[in-house]
C-alpha cells in the first residue's frame, strides 16, 4: 500500500470511529488531491438533523470549500463503506478521479453490490475499485472497516431498543404497578423525527383492523391514566382506541429543562404520531392540552378524521382574553410548582378513590420529572402574536367553515377554568355541532364521569 492509501485508509478509520462514538453508523471518508489529504468527513445525519449528511457528503462538501471549487478533478475519495446512490451522485457531479471503499454495503451499494451507478453514460467517468480489488496492500483496510460496521450493529442490538437520551428521565417502571383501572399493555416508540430518539408510550387496544379508531389526547397534569373508564368502552364497541402519553407525561420520557416544552414541538410530535400509526377513520377525543393542541390536528390532514368527541378544552387563539379562571391557575403553578396533583384530583372528584388520585402523581416522583407541569400553563397562547395562536386561529377557521366530520359534545359544568360558558363558545365555532352533554356533577376532569360519555358517544359518533 503506498504512502497515501496507508494515510487514508488509517483517517477513514479514524473518522469512522468517531461518527461510532456519536452514535452514527461508523463510516468515514478522505479526500486527496496530490498525495495530500484535504478533507474528511464521518456520518451525521441524526446529530445535524440532516438526511444527506453520510460521510461522502461531508468531505465533499469539506474539500470544495478547501479547493474554493466545486469541481473536484484529479481528486480521490477513501472511505469505509461503499457508498449510496446519493454519494455516487454527488461524487459523479464533483468530478472525483477515484473512489476506494473498504467494505460493501449488500443492501444499498450502488457500486456494485445493488446496482452500479458509476458505470453510468454521464460525461464525466468516476474509476471505482473496492479494498479487495487492491489486493494484498489494502489487507488492513477491508476487515477494520468491516468488523467496526459489525461491532456498531451488534451494540444496537444488544442495547435497550428505546435508549434513555442524557437530557430526559424516565419514570421507573414499578411507579405504574398495579394502578387501580389501567391494566393495559404498554406500547412505545422513539423513532418520530421529532422525537429524536424521546420514548413515547400509548395505550393501544382493540383490534387493528377496526373500522374505527378513537385517539384519546389527555392535558396538563394528567397521562393516559385518565381515560381508562372510557377505553374499555370505546373498545367494546368494536373500535381500536390509542391512548398516548404527551413527552413529558406519564411512561413517557421526561426532559429536564422546562424550557425544552413549546406548543409548535408538542403538536409536530402528535402530527408524526397519527402519520407514523397511519390512522385512519380517527375519531379525536380531546379534553385540556389535549384539546389546545388535539383540535388543530384535523386540518392537517382532515381525511384521516371523520369525528370529535370534545370536553372542557378551549382554542386559544390570542385574539380574547384568557378566562379569569385560567389566570389564577396559571399563577398557582407558578407559585407552587410542585402542587400535589394527587389532591388536585381528589379535590375535583370526590367520588374516586384516594389510589386513583394517587395513581395520577405515579409519573412524577420528584420535581425533576415535573419540567412538562410546570412549562405548559404558560404555553397557553395569550396573545395574538403567541407561539400557537396562529395555528389555532387557522384551526378556529377550519372548524367553522370545513369540518366535514361527526361532533359530539360533552361538559363538566363544574369546572371553574373551562367550564359551561367557556365550552357553549367552543361548540358554537364548529361546523354541525349538536346540543352538549350536560353533566352538573362533573368537574374539569370530566373523564373520570367518563363512562356515561362514553356510552353515548360510541352511539352517537358512528
Amino acid at each position: 500500500m503506498d504512502n497515501t492509501l496507508t494515510l487514508s485508509s488509517s483517517l477513514g478509520a479514524t473518522t469512522a470511529r468517531a461518527a461510532a462514538v456519536a452514535g452514527e453508523v461508523p463510516v468515514g471518508a478522505v479526500i486527496v488531491k496530490d498525495g495530500q489529504v484535504i478533507a474528511t468527513g464521518r456520518n451525521a445525519p441524526i446529530g445535524s438533523h440532516d438526511p444527506t449528511a453520510h460521510a461522502e457528503i461531508v468531505a465533499l462538501r469539506a474539500a470544495a470549500q478547501s479547493l474554493s471549487n466545486y469541481r473536484l478533478d484529479g481528486c480521490e475519495m477513501y472511505v469505509t463503506l461503499e457508498p449510496c446512490a446519493m454519494c455516487v451522485g454527488a461524487i459523479l457531479h464533483a468530478r472525483l478521479k477515484r473512489v476506494v471503499y473498504a467494505a460493501p454495503e449488500p443492501k444499498t451499494g450502488a457500486a456494485g453490490s445493488v446496482v452500479n451507478l458509476f458505470d453510468s453514460p454521464m460525461n464525466h467517468q468516476t474509476q471505482v475499485q473496492c479494498a479487495t480489488d487492491l489486493g494484498a496492500l489494502c489487507a488492513d483496510f477491508m476487515p477494520a472497516s468491516s468488523q467496526l460496521l459489525q461491532e456498531f450493529f451488534a451494540s444496537k442490538r444488544t442495547s435497550p431498543v428505546h435508549p434513555l437520551r442524557d437530557d430526559a428521565l424516565r419514570t421507573p417502571d414499578a411507579r405504574f404497578e398495579n394502578l387501580p383501572g389501567y391494566a393495559f399493555s404498554p406500547h412505545y416508540l422513539s423513532d418520530l423525527p421529532a422525537l429524536n430518539g424521546l420514548r413515547v408510550h400509548y395505550v393501544d387496544e382493540g383490534s387493528r383492523e377496526a373500522r374505527r379508531t378513537f385517539l384519546c389526547l389527555h392535558g396538563n397534569p394528567a397521562w393516559s391514566y385518565l381515560y381508562r373508564k372510557m377505553i374499555p368502552i370505546f373498545s367494546a364497541s368494536g373500535a381500536r382506541v390509542i391512548a398516548p402519553d404527551l413527552v413529558g407525561f406519564g411512561k413517557s420520557d421526561k426532559p429536564k429543562k422546562d424550557s425544552f416544552h413549546s406548543f409548535t414541538w408538542h403538536r409536530q410530535c402528535l402530527l408524526e404520531f397519527i402519520e407514523r400509526m397511519d390512522l385512519q377513520n380517527v375519531i379525536l377525543v380531546v379534553q385540556d392540552w389535549g384539546g389546545i393542541l388535539g383540535l388543530t390536528l384535523p386540518m392537517a390532514s382532515p381525511e384521516r378524521f371523520k369525528g370529535l368527541l370534545v370536553m372542557n378544552t378551549t382554542l386559544a387563539c390570542g385574539d380574547a382574553p384568557l378566562s379569569d379562571g385560567f389566570k389564577a391557575w396559571r399563577e398557582m403553578c407558578a407559585k407552587k410548582p410542585d402542587f400535589d396533583i394527587a389532591k388536585l384530583f381528589s379535590r375535583g372528584n370526590p367520588h374516586i378513590s384516594e389510589a386513583e388520585c394517587a395513581a395520577y402523581m405515579a409519573p412524577f416522583p420528584d420535581s425533576g420529572h415535573r419540567a412538562a407541569t410546570r412549562a405548559f400553563p404558560p404555553m397557553v397562547p395569550e396573545f395574538e402574536s403567541s407561539e400557537g395562536a396562529a395555528i389555532s386561529r387557522a384551526a378556529r377557521d377550519f372548524w367553522r367553515n370545513d369540518w366535514q366530520g361527526q361532533t359530539f359534545v360533552a361538559i363538566g359544568t363544574q369546572d371553574p377554568v373551562l367550564g359551561e360558558r367557556a365550552m357553549q363558545s367552543l361548540a358554537q365555532q364548529i361546523r354541525g355541532c349538536p346540543k352538549p352533554l350536560l353533566l352538573p356533577h362533573a368537574g374539569h376532569f370530566v373523564q373520570e364521569h367518563g363512562q356515561a360519555i362514553a356510552q353515548e358517544a360510541t352511539q352517537w359518533l358512528r
